[in-house]
């Protein structure tokens, strides 16, 4: 049996125009050490968690007020015996209108339960999707990770994904 993508979802009072521009602010609601242009399709960016978590990101699909989608070119966990477990693996981002409300459907295509960080994403993807985008649409404020050096990864690894940006 196939174990299902981690998936979640929420409604919201605020406009599909008001979601789609606050998941294009990640540095809003997911990490504040993120490098590179989030809001503009094709674009590359990296993110990364203190000497934890280094992920390049590039936008493969931005339609505005309905779908946003990161595509997950490499990356590295220190804490996995497999250290890209997300490579390749896609992040999706759905908005509908529901009645008045408005809803946007998460989802992290490739995290499943067979990946050693399954537990540890599934926490913290719940976290930053149903607390803290959330309270970025709702209120304006979110509650991303702060900045922190990247100086503590393999500088060859970070060297290398700048030189390809």
């Amino acid at each position: 049996m196939k174990e299902k993508d981690y998936s979640t979802s929420f409604q919201v009072d605020q406009t599909p125009a008001e979601v789609f521009t606050a998941i294009n602010n990640p540095r809003g609601w997911w990490s504040e050490s993120i490098e590179g242009v989030t809001d503009q399709l094709n674009s590359i960016y990296n993110y990364h968690y203190k000497d934890v978590h280094l992920c390049r990101i590039k936008i493969t699909e931005l339609i505005p007020e309905q779908k946003v989608v990161w595509h997950v070119l490499d990356n590295y966990f220190n804490f996995t015996k497999d250290k890209s477990e997300w490579k390749n693996t896609k992040l999706i981002f759905e908005i509908t209108k529901k009645g008045k409300k408005t809803e946007l459907h998460f989802t992290h295509q490739g995290l499943v339960p067979e990946y050693e960080c399954f537990e540890v994403c599934n926490e913290a993807w719940t976290h930053f999707i149903k607390d803290s985008l959330r309270g970025l649409i709702m209120t304006g404020k979110g509650q991303p990770t702060p900045d922190e050096p990247v100086e503590s990864f393999n500088s060859q690894l970070v060297d290398k994904w700048n030189i390809e940006q």
